[in-house]
């Protein structure tokens, strides 16, 4: 009895005895794991890339709240001394300021 040829033999076998095949699959390895843009390398430059566009995208979006924040400090007085007061503990002369350190938090 004999054995019947397979799948493979019958339909693939005599494409990949042919040199342009077999040079092309070469090819194609070597372009997708040893050239300098390989795969590998290729989506983790589009990885950081989409990282670098979101981050781009948040300091355009805190750049126009700063902008705004300082306009309203330039054109409002009443914001300027709350800013004053706030961040550098400025005061008025008749005013005395006390600032409370909750030494259970670490710094």
């Amino acid at each position: 009895m004999k054995k019947k040829p397979s799948w493979f033999s019958e339909n693939l076998l005599p494409y990949l005895k042919n040199k342009f095949v077999l040079t092309f699959i070469g090819f194609l390895i070597w372009l997708s794991f040893f050239d300098r843009n390989d795969f590998i390398t290729t989506t983790s430059y589009r990885k950081k890339l989409t990282e670098l566009k979101n981050e781009k995208e948040y300091y355009e979006v805190e750049i126009l709240k700063n902008k705004a924040y300082l306009n309203d400090l330039q054109t409002n007085r009443e914001n300027l001394e709350k800013y004053g007061r706030e961040k550098y503990f400025m005061k008025r002369d008749n005013e005395d300021v006390f600032v409370i350190v909750d030494k259970r938090k670490k710094k």
